[in-house]
């Protein structure tokens, strides 16, 4: 007759051994500087995030400072503020922020672009990329330009409507789903001499 194994030979039937995690208190004491590093790169005061979150001032500042822990319903609050799911500010996963950054829709940080222009920056913080880029909204008669800097590119591609770029002598009329590439050390103006608004994507780049 076969013998059976004894029950401390056969590890067959225990389950497998778990990767180490991280602690609870570890993780609850990240949320705060994760949230204050999510507030900074979209550029919000305390007071802007209290007003789109619905959440108050001083309890962002306390969870920030880690002298308070948020319930779920101010992380979820503080998590739809900045359109990301909950679990960026409590995911117990490791990332790599310095090699993604993700801008959902209607959340890029707006500027203006030249005289009357709007924009979008839809890229990451300059602290971690090199490359800039905007979402561009110029209307009618919106112009600006391009003071010659120091050595770098830019990409213009041109989405809806049209619009005239001059760079030092050349002339360029630019319509939907052009693309013009330069090198920034030189002037470059744009115009928007149509009658309706022209969308375009704006990408810059400097050479280190």
């Amino acid at each position: 007759m076969a013998r059976r194994a004894s029950p401390a030979s056969d590890t067959s039937a225990l389950p497998a051994e778990r990767p180490p995690e991280r602690h609870v208190e570890q993780i609850v004491a990240d949320i705060g500087p994760r949230l204050k590093e999510l507030r900074s790169e979209l550029g919000l005061s305390l007071q802007q995030m209290s007003a789109i979150a619905e959440v108050s001032a001083a309890s962002i500042h306390k969870i920030e400072r880690g002298d308070m822990v948020p319930t779920i319903t101010t992380l979820l609050k503080l998590a739809s503020a900045f359109r990301r799911p909950l679990s960026e500010l409590i995911d117990e996963r490791p990332v790599d922020t310095n090699a993604v950054w993700h801008t959902p829709n209607g959340a890029g940080q707006p500027s203006s672009f030249g005289q009357g222009g709007e924009a979008l920056q839809i890229s990451g913080p300059a602290t971690r990329f090199k490359a800039f880029a905007q979402a561009v909204q110029l209307p009618a008669g919106a112009s600006g330009g391009l003071p010659q800097q120091r050595a770098g590119e830019a990409l213009l591609f041109v989405l809806a409507g049209t619009v005239d770029v001059t760079v030092e002598s050349q002339h360029f009329a630019l319509r939907k789903h052009d693309a013009l590439h330069v090198l920034t050390d030189r002037m470059v103006r744009w115009v928007n001499a149509g009658r309706g608004t022209t969308s375009m994507l704006w990408v810059n780049l400097t050479h280190q």
